[in-house]
């Protein structure tokens, strides 16, 4: 079974996720924020990822410690259901289309954690939810998860579906990178013998 639970509190959130790596896609969200319980959603469905998240945030200040904190969870939960990464596939990149918008991604599940982040926006909100949010959440999730994410949106008009393709593009992809490879048998991918260092 490679899920895991992680719960988080601090003064500014109360965070609880459960996270299955090999589920069918399924998601019960409730971050206070509607949009961003929309893209990780999103997350959850294209990754095939059984995710359940429950998050009280102090949304009076406004949304960024919910973002932020989700993300260090999600990836703290993803880090701890990998486990040692034995047999997994390592590697993936995706180019995914919705209408006029394409966005790229690339990971490598490696335990180095980087974020490239190259995703402009036109408009500082999508609905109520901060634009600069996306970046926030990716890179707490990159950081806590231990990966190397590489976010780039080639083109796009709509906000709305420059961000649902970001989310999306990862979803796919780690879906793949996530996986396992039966050739790889129960070796971690690497020549090192590790990863993570």
């Amino acid at each position: 079974m490679r899920s895991a639970t992680i719960e988080r509190k601090t003064k500014e959130t109360e965070i609880a996720v459960t996270l299955d790596l090999d589920g069918t896609g399924r998601a019960d969200i409730a971050t206070g924020v509607g949009f961003f319980d929309h893209m990780l959603d999103q997350l959850a469905r294209h990754g095939l990822m059984d995710l359940t998240i429950r998050c009280k945030g102090d949304l009076h200040i406004d949304q960024h410690h919910t973002v932020e904190d989700v993300g260090i969870a999600i990836g703290q939960a993803l880090k701890k259901a990998l486990g040692e990464m034995r047999g997994i596939t390592r590697y993936a990149d995706t180019h995914l289309a919705m209408d006029e918008a394409l966005t790229r991604c690339a990971i490598d599940v490696s335990g180095r954690p980087y974020l490239v982040w190259k995703v402009e926006f036109t408009r500082p909100k999508v609905g109520d939810f901060d634009t600069e949010l996306f970046k926030e959440f990716f890179q707490a999730f990159a950081q806590n998860a231990g990966i190397t994410l590489h976010i780039e949106n080639l083109y796009g008009d709509n906000n709305h579906h420059i961000a649902e393709t970001c989310f999306k593009a990862v979803a796919r992809t780690l879906r793949v990178a996530a996986s396992i490879d039966p050739r790889q048998a129960d070796r971690v991918p690497s020549t090192k013998g590790k990863l993570g260092d």
